[in-house]
């Protein structure tokens, strides 16, 4: 299968459904009354992660995710049903960000972790809902919300105990091979392996997930080479394993090889530096068992308090030591607790759409008009069925609770002037009254929120 790791969504949850305008008439009811039903809830967009999946890849076809609209209310005081929410899975090990301001939203490490990422748009309310005992017959009702719309950056950060780091070509898929139930692809030239690969080692008490980077070179933090596509899949894990191969029979070249790599990971993250690590020499079959430089390496990572293990995976010399030696560290390493994210990782992630309050703004537009710019007033906007005189009403009240009238003024609107609120536009009219509607007797609902 495909690897991908990293995509850009758009996620659109569905729209409320519209509240119904309705009067009850029946044969010996011919005033009955309003009976207008309210619209049903539009379908949130969610992700979850599961261990069924590996990557991001079936997600590929699903660059637009829309949600299920909520149904229309019905007369009869017949509410619409809500849209069902659509669930999206990801791996285990997802997070995510804000495309445009690249704001962590959310990180899902567990099964069964949940991201809310768009929530559904409230369902419009029916004219059953706004009678009262001084309104006995609104004529007007509601429609839905717009369901909330956000641009995604998913990233995948492998959720693997053990990382296997090294240059190309030093053996660390046949390694993977040796120690798991991995069937990498392995051939004798650099960069074999384009994509991580996962190995479990079942040890009777734990399943250990391995996994395989693809060779790193000098200047990986700076997306050379493969670079920054694959050294987020090693932020996880609990232990890494630094594979050298000796097959060059050179003290100092190995040395410098190590160096590389540790410098790679600490200029990507200075947290890595701190990762528990032991350095696997691979390839040993092809040098003599008196080899001095195995002897000088064993010595000089001795003195540095680092295990080394010489090891030939193709052989299965040396093999059982550091399958020993893995087994033991995740005994004295338990794996952190579901709620626990590893290594602060996920500190800076917000697991809720910030939803900042926001000030009236009036831009003058170039091309003649004027567009008032403030989350409630759009929403209202878009609510309101503005062609009914009773919501027209609604809605001149709400602006000059606002104030947008003498704002509009001070940007310079003249009356006549076309207004932009949200996807409606208008004339504006300062000293306009709907019909039955005069200054004196302006009331509102009890239910309208206008507050920030």
């Amino acid at each position: 299968m495909k690897f991908v790791d990293s995509l850009r969504v758009s996620a659109k949850a569905g729209r409320g459904g519209n509240g119904c305008m309705s009067f009850l008439r029946e044969k010996f009811k011919p005033n009955g009354g309003p009976d207008g039903g309210n619209g049903g809830r539009g379908g949130s967009i969610i992700f979850e992660a599961t261990t069924n999946i590996q990557t991001l890849a079936d997600l590929e076809h699903l660059r637009i995710i829309k949600g299920v609209n909520g149904v229309h209310g019905k007369g009869r005081q017949k509410n619409g049903a809500a849209g069902t929410d659509t669930v999206i899975f990801v791996p285990c090990g997802t997070l995510f960000y804000d495309a445009e301001t690249n704001l962590g939203l959310a990180d899902l490490v567990e099964p069964g972790d949940r991201f809310f990422a768009a929530m559904g748009g409230r369902g419009g309310r029916g004219n059953k809902h706004f009678a009262s005992s001084r309104r006995k017959a609104p004529r007007f009702c509601e429609k839905g919300d717009l369901g909330e719309e956000v641009e995604l950056r998913l990233e995948l950060h492998l959720i693997a105990d053990i990382g296997l780091v090294g240059l190309p070509n030093v053996g660390k898929s046949s390694i993977l091979a040796a120690i798991s139930n991995a069937e990498p692809k392995i051939a004798d030239y650099p960069f074999t392996t384009l994509s991580p690969n996962l190995g479990v080692l079942n040890t009777g008490f734990e399943r250990i997930v391995i996994a395989d980077i693809p060779g790193l070179i000098e200047g990986a933090h700076l997306n050379k080479g493969l670079g920054l596509e694959f050294l987020r899949h090693i932020e996880r894990t609990r232990l890494l394993i630094h594979v050298l191969s000796l097959e060059h029979n050179d003290f100092n070249q190995h040395i410098a090889d190590f160096e590389i790599i540790r410098h790679e990971m600490k200029s990507y993250d200075n947290q890595l530096k701190e990762r528990p690590y032991i350095v696997v020499g691979n390839k040993i079959d092809v040098l003599d068992d008196t080899n001095e430089v195995i002897k000088a390496l064993e010595k000089h990572f001795k003195k540095n308090n680092i295990k080394f293990y010489p090891i030939s995976a193709l052989t299965g010399e040396g093999v059982v030591d550091l399958v020993k030696q893995i087994i033991e560290f995740s005994k004295s390493n338990p794996r952190p607790h579901s709620e626990v994210r590893l290594f602060a990782v996920e500190e800076k992630i917000d697991n809720t759409l910030k939803r900042q309050k926001n000030k009236i703004e009036v831009i003058k537009l170039h091309g003649g008009g004027f567009q008032v710019i403030h989350r409630q007033l759009e929403k209202a906007a878009e609510r309101y069925d503005l062609t009914q005189d009773e919501n027209l009403g609604r809605f001149i009240i709400l602006l000059r609770k606002y104030k947008v009238e003498q704002l509009l003024e001070a940007a310079g609107a003249q009356a006549g002037d076309t207004v932009t609120i949200g996807y409606s536009d208008f004339n504006f009219y300062p000293d306009y009254f709907p019909p039955d509607m005069d200054e004196d007797n302006q009331e509102t609902d009890s239910n309208e929120n206008t507050s920030e």
